[in-house]
């Protein structure tokens, strides 16, 4: 269940999963347009102290691309915390069971809850995302994520 990041540390997951290539595709189903297709390109690397650098190219059907940076880093068995550059404040991640359970706020009194749900073999996981504002549920979002072996 885990690898060795640089210099020795343990890189846990959900940390080890986004190391390397990833791509998400998923749908997201939002209340004030149509649902529409979303492609996260994704290159991640565990730091020296065992934290993960991921750097993805999101691509939302009919917007321009831009970039997304997120760092993450265990502070307890199976918690997380960290950055992303869309979020305000922390995100938090857990382990639960045999999932992942993210968490973060972004502009607009808008709050992410996000399920990872690791597949057999390690080289997928689909991805369960609920959006809030204000407490109530405006959008959704399912996908599949899938990593390569290079």
């Amino acid at each position: 269940m885990f690898r060795t990041g640089g210099e020795g540390r343990a890189a846990p997951l959900p940390l080890r999963f986004f190391e390397g290539a990833t791509e998400m595709v998923s749908t997201v189903d939002l209340i004030t347009r149509e649902p529409y297709k979303a492609r996260t390109i994704g290159q991640g690397k565990i730091q020296p102290d065992g934290s993960l650098v991921l750097v993805q190219r999101v691509e939302d059907e009919g917007k321009k691309p831009y970039q997304r940076r997120w760092h993450m880093k265990q502070v307890a068995p199976g918690r997380y915390v960290g950055t992303m550059s869309e979020a305000r404040g922390p995100v938090t991640a857990e382990e639960v069971g045999d999932r992942f359970r993210f968490r973060f706020k972004l502009k607009g009194g808008v709050s992410v809850e996000q399920w990872i749900i690791p597949l057999a073999g390690g080289r997928a996981a689909h991805s369960l995302i609920t959006i809030k504002k204000l407490g109530i549920k405006v959008g959704s979002s399912t996908g599949m994520i899938t990593r390569s072996l290079r």
